[in-house]
């Protein structure tokens, strides 16, 4: 295999979920299916929030706004790709094209995360300090939080993309996965990738699992709090608050876990892509539904706007 530079060269080739002719255009519909649900479900969940002045000025349902609003971002940098190469059979992506991909991916990626851990710190407040809720929770601190998910987000990306940028590439083009993913680009690089891993290696730890630690930590004083709550029905209306965000975080770091800490992560495989594509279509597509379904404002603010329409 040479070792020549190909950050010049047409790019790179991404895999299918089937190489079947017949699955092809079945797999298409599939992920179109689940695309406009996505985007039909989140800018729902958008419109019913900004459209109520109640819920907008309501920590929890103006974090899912954004939360929504990054999902859409993560799809989409995805999904229209994903449906080129099943429908027309252009699997090739340009070198910029690639970097550009993986720069917003890990960016709306991260932005989920570090909005779901805000969530989290959201209920920890109104659950274990009830009486302070309305002064740490100010809209002036939300949009303070808001804006640091955001920003933290895209500055730790840049930083991805420009390690990346720096990098030469083997005369293989064929990422083995549906997409420009971090550590399957890395895989096909020439030169010494030794620095690229560890910053990697630490910013993994910053900007994943720093996140998820807050969750858990927030999780486990709700739940010691909740334990102290002496009737059942305070109980049951204290954990039907969480209920939705905690399937939300299960579904989302699980599929993460699954593909980034096991050893064979930066070689994916059929069952790897799989998993990729859990969290980066299933999951958006399932959060509308599991916010909406077991919330009873958001059904209300949803006849509403359907009466005035």
């Amino acid at each position: 295999m040479g070792k020549e530079n190909h950050t010049g060269s047409p790019g790179f080739i991404l895999l299918e979920l089937s190489t079947q002719p017949e699955h092809r255009r079945l797999l298409a519909l599939l992920f179109l299916s689940m695309y406009l649900l996505i985007l039909l479900g989140n800018l729902l969940i958008v419109l019913l929030i900004r459209s109520d002045a109640c819920l907008l000025h309501t920590p929890m349902y103006f974090f899912l706004s954004h939360l929504s609003l990054a999902d859409v971002g993560f799809a989409s940098v995805i999904v229209p790709k994903m449906l080129q190469n099943h429908l027309v059979q252009v699997k090739t992506i340009s070198y910029g094209g690639c970097l550009t991909q993986m720069y917003f991916y890990i960016a709306f990626g991260n932005t989920d995360s570090f909005l779901l851990a805000t969530m989290a710190y959201d209920r920890y407040v109104a659950i274990c300090h009830p009486l302070h809720y309305a002064t740490r929770m100010s809209h002036k601190r939300c949009l303070f939080l808001v804006a640091g998910c955001w920003l933290l987000a895209f500055l730790h990306s840049l930083l991805y993309t420009l390690l990346m940028s720096h990098l030469s590439f083997c005369s293989s083009r064929e990422i083995p996965q549906f997409f420009c993913e971090f550590y399957p680009l890395l895989g096909l690089a020439c030169s010494d990738t030794a620095v690229v891993e560890t910053t990697a290696l630490i910013e993994g730890f910053l900007d994943v699992l720093g996140p998820f630690v807050l969750i858990v930590v927030s999780y486990v004083w709700i739940f010691y709090t909740i334990r102290n709550v002496p009737s059942a029905n305070g109980k049951r209306k204290a954990i039907s608050t969480c209920g939705s965000h905690l399937v939300v975080v299960v579904l989302f770091y699980g599929t993460l876990c699954w593909v980034y800490l096991q050893p064979s992560s930066r070689n994916s495989g059929q069952s790897n892509m799989v998993a990729s594509l859990m969290y980066t279509v299933v999951t958006p597509m399932l959060n509308p539904f599991i916010y909406t379904l077991r919330n009873q404002e958001m059904k209300v603010s949803l006849r509403r706007l359907v009466v005035t329409m």
